[in-house]
Formats: structure tokens, sequence, C-alpha cells
């Protein structure tokens, strides 16, 4: 049986154990590349720098949003500010959303996930 694109690499969220050499580690498994993670799972998320964040990047999100209350965005190693027509569509589905860079974005969303927030990640891969 092969793997779409479509399917998750693990079938709910889970924590960051590392991250770094362009991929992440998590529930015993790594990855090579960025990650999108939401309720439903950890998938494979084609972006590679933040300005490729757009609508389509986080269809997904949008998709589960109303089980997430904070999107963690790891915009990678510099600072970004999210597109204002973006941030409003965050808004209107009630998603609140905070952009750091990629490992303390990662770190938060360990903390908010062991407290059991509703909270969703898209991390993009540092070196």
């Amino acid at each position: 049986m092969s793997v779409s694109r479509d399917d998750p690499h693990f079938p709910h969220r889970a924590p960051i154990d590392g991250y770094g050499q362009g991929g992440f580690r998590f529930a015993g498994m790594s990855h090579r590349g960025s990650l999108l993670i939401v309720p439903s799972g950890i998938y494979a998320w084609n972006v590679f720098v933040p300005q490729e964040i757009d609508f389509a990047a986080l269809a997904r999100v949008f998709s589960e949003a109303d089980e997430i209350d904070l999107l963690m965005i790891g915009s990678g190693r510099d600072p970004f500010a999210l597109p204002a027509r973006l941030r409003e569509r965050c808004r209107d589905a009630k998603i609140s959303v905070d952009i750091q860079p990629t490992g303390g974005a990662a770190s938060t969303y360990n903390v908010l996930l062991d407290e059991g927030r509703r909270v969703a990640a898209a991390l993009i891969a540092v070196s």
C-alpha cells in the first residue's frame, strides 16, 4: 500500500522531539521537510519559506478550524508577518495566530499540547 500526499505521517497531534538538519523528529519518527500539525494528524507541508504561506498552504487548518484555537507558525529562522488577508481569514475562523522562528514555535506548540490546548502548528524546516 502506498502513502498518498494527503495521508498523515502520524494520525493525530504529537510533540516535536527535535528539529534541525532540514526536518523534524516526532513520535519515534523523523521527517525531512516542513510539517503541518492539525487535529487529524501530522502532514508533510510543501512550504519552504514564509512567503509561500497562503490560503492553499493553510487549507487543512481552515478545514479543521472547529477544533483549533491557536495556530503556531514556525517561520524558519527569520521573522515573518502574516499577510493581512490571511490574518483576517484566521480571525474569521476564530483561530489565533502566533508566529515565531521555528524553534520557538515548536517549543511553544509542545507546551500548549501538553496543557491540552487546541493548538495546531505549521513549521518550516530549518538547517
